[in-house]
């Protein structure tokens, strides 16, 4: 009797015992924290990840719907606190200091969202990035509502969030700007910290309520 023939694998399916879609993501994020997202290529993560290009489309269909997963991931692996947990003064500082330590550990975050997502040619990725951007404006809303003036004076959310983009990243960006103005020999992880601190006070007294 003729043996039964083998069933094929259905076509673009990656095949069995083949790095699956969650260890590539997790190639592409180590490569976007060592790299300028410029240089994070779909063959350069493929060949870290030990995997043909193919299946890296496969996957994510191009480099900036790869790019944008990457983003997300990273967002949504911050520890966030459940929803009136805290006072709105303490969450918006503790949005501020969880700001400043991703940009340090992510360096390269904002410059990914820049150069990379806003404009990249998918329509899609571009909607998808303004849902997240529009998202951290309304949790910055939504604490100012909640204080209801108690402690806050009322501004504008989108402003808040864009100063806070600009205070961290050219601490990070610039760094060696940075080193030359503080004493040589100065241990810069301590300056970060001190520096967080630091726009964490000038912010908070910015936005509380006189009088």
């Amino acid at each position: 009797m003729a043996q039964a023939k083998k069933s094929k694998r259905g076509q673009g399916r990656p095949a069995e015992n083949v790095v699956g879609k969650n260890a590539v993501l997790a190639t592409a994020k180590r490569l976007v924290k060592e790299l300028p997202p410029a240089r994070v290529t779909i063959s350069l993560i493929a060949r870290e990840a030990g995997v043909d290009p193919a299946l890296v489309r496969y996957y994510f269909g191009d480099r900036s719907n790869l790019l944008l997963a990457v983003a997300e991931s990273m967002l949504d692996e911050l520890p966030q606190p459940e929803p009136g947990s805290m006072e709105p003064l303490a969450a918006i500082e503790h949005r501020i200091r969880q700001m400043a330590r991703f940009t340090r550990s992510t360096k390269h975050i904002h410059r990914l969202m820049v150069d990379e997502l806003a404009d990249a040619k998918s329509v899609e990725v571009g909607r998808h990035l303004g849902e997240l951007n529009r998202g951290a404006v309304q949790e910055l809303q939504t604490l100012i509502e909640r204080d209801d003036g108690a402690t806050l004076r009322t501004v504008d959310p989108a402003f808040l969030l864009v100063a806070l983009l600009g205070l961290f990243d050219f601490f990070v960006s610039a760094e060696p700007v940075v080193r030359q103005l503080v004493p040589e020999g100065t241990d810069m992880k301590a300056l970060a910290a001190d520096y967080e601190s630091f726009v964490s006070d000038l912010v908070l007294n910015g936005l509380r309520r006189r009088g």
